[in-house]
């Protein structure tokens, strides 16, 4: 192993390898009433400031700053600006653990929110205070009201998608997260010595640089650990006529031709609903259902007890619960179906599959399904995402080793789940874990903030109800292991420290001699 040294990381730590990835100083500020509403952002800033103060956050500096090869190794490399990233930064930052985001995207362009996220208002009630981390002015809501009032707060029905979006940024920046941006990162590689090496390319200059992590976090979002999933029969179909709804396109494609959209999700109606908006002359929907799903059986789930507890559930209670609500399908929002449906010429298809296809003379699709052939111009597939490593090349190096929950469960025959099965099987610290027989020196310092993570931790890696609670519980976790492995530096701290309580001049020493040790009387 390389050679390794340690010293205490502290806000004056200085490298002009990683200048970014020190703690912020919160600056006490002067006390601030509760009532902000109007009052703008600066004093919404400075309350927020009040109450780090209040709760000694961030934590004082712990963590030992480790070399290797000469350069300053960064405690954590995130991977991903979006949400998740910025919420694992800033509850990471809370427990004094400095961290870095990498993001392929232009600053201020982080996420799906402002690219193919097409919904009008998020599909969560606004009242949900998403990434806070428990602080009241870090939420949307005190966001929105120090700007636009109490009374446009009890007016506001959903929140708009762009409108969260901008709350993103500035939590961003009020979090003190480092983002280093337009970097894709294209090769993460345990090394088995202590870190974990990525390869790095920047989309600016296209110069490719390596950098050395002692963990890294997986925030990539839904399709985190694979890609979008479209039937087999999308082979048959030329590519500039179809695409999947996570994909970035023009929405202009869509004026004057007919649209066929397959799946009936919340991403179908958005996709659907985006076509007509951008002039489609017609948009066919296209369920295998009998019926559109109306009860969001993962609504009936939410709990404090769900939250802390599910993730210590024995495995088969944890399979049950999933499939469950997999296979009862989420229902699209109401008000993303009227979206859709207020438009005439929106056509709604239950019991309809596909069963072949064929381009017609003038280019035109041509789709045979079970209830009689459609022509159409395009197919957008809102059929979801599949977990796959190996849709990842920057995953391969570690891909083969990592253990899924179907190498080591069998769940009853009629709970099989193809989702379920090839979901990572996590530890605590959403870290993976190698296969028996492949091992993987070093696997387990990559960590899965990331949507594949659910049948391990629940919905707390991705989805904003629970998103405060999985980072806290990723940072916390990561405490742990930062201790384990920095225990003799910690204890050379303890044996080392000699800090006074007493000056030795609080008392006088008094002689212990014959009688005058007893007691009157």
């Amino acid at each position: 192993m390389a050679a390794t040294r340690f010293r205490i990381l502290t806000t004056e730590s200085n490298s002009t390898l990683w200048p970014q990835c020190v703690l912020p100083k919160t600056v006490p500020t002067a006390m601030t009433s509760f009532d902000l509403s109007s009052q703008g952002l600066e004093r919404l800033e400075q309350r927020l400031q009040q109450e780090l103060s209040l709760l000694n956050l961030p934590s004082k500096a712990w963590m030992p700053e480790v070399e290797r090869q000469g350069r300053p190794l960064p405690p954590v490399v995130i991977v991903g600006g979006g949400m998740a990233g910025l919420c694992a930064a800033a509850a990471l930052r809370h427990q004094g653990i400095p961290s870095l985001i990498l993001d392929q995207a232009a600053a201020g362009r982080e996420g799906p929110w402002a690219t193919t996220a097409r919904m009008e208002t998020l599909r969560s009630p606004k009242e949900l205070t998403g990434p806070a981390l428990g602080l009241p002015s870090l939420t949307f809501r005190a966001w929105f009201t120090a700007q636009f009032g109490e009374e446009a707060w009890e007016a506001l029905d959903k929140i708009p998608r762009l409108q969260w979006f901008e709350y993103l940024l500035w939590y961003g920046k009020v979090t003190g997260a480092q983002v280093r941006n337009l970097q894709r990162v294209e090769r993460v590689e345990p090394t088995g010595e202590g870190h974990v090496r990525l390869q790095v390319r920047d989309l600016a200059s296209q110069a490719r640089q390596i950098l050395l992590a002692r963990r890294v976090v997986l925030a990539t979002g839904r399709d985190g650990l694979g890609g979008p999933w479209v039937p087999e029969w999308a082979a048959g179909l030329p590519t500039d006529r179809w695409m999947h709804s996570a994909d970035h396109w023009d929405d202009a494609v869509f004026q004057g031709k007919r649209v066929v959209v397959i799946g009936v999700g919340a991403s179908a109606m958005d996709s659907a609903a985006t076509a007509l908006e951008n002039g489609a002359a017609r948009v066919n929907i296209f369920a295998r259902r009998p019926a559109i799903p109306r009860i969001n059986k993962g609504k009936g789930s939410g709990s404090a007890g769900m939250t802390h507890g599910y993730w210590r559930l024995p495995d088969d209670w944890k399979w049950r619960i999933r499939h469950y609500i997999n296979a009862q399908q989420v229902p699209p929002p109401q008000g993303s179906t009227l979206r859709v449906s207020r438009h005439p010429n929106a056509f709604f298809h239950t019991s309809t599959w596909v069963e072949a296809t064929s381009v017609n003379a003038d280019g035109s699709l041509r789709l045979e399904t079970n209830q009689a052939p459609i022509d159409t111009d395009y197919v957008i597939f809102s059929t979801g995402f599949r977990i796959d490593l190996s849709l990842r090349p920057e995953f391969s190096a570690f891909a083969h080793a990592v253990r899924s929950w179907g190498e080591r469960y069998r769940p009853p025959a009629d709970e099989e789940d193809i989702e379920l099965r090839d979901s990572p099987d996590l530890g605590p610290a959403f870290e993976f874990q190698a296969r028996e027989d492949t091992p993987c020196p070093g696997l387990e310092r990559i960590h899965c903030f990331c949507y594949p993570s659910t049948l391990s931790h629940g919905t707390v890696a991705g989805d904003i109800p629970q998103i405060s609670d999985g980072a806290e519980r990723l940072a916390r976790n990561l405490c742990a292991l930062f201790l384990n492995e920095d225990a003799d530096y910690h204890y050379e701290r303890l044996r080392a420290f000699e800090e006074p309580e007493l000056n030795g001049d609080e008392w006088r020493e008094t002689p212990l001699t014959g009688g005058a040790a007893c007691l009157p009387g």
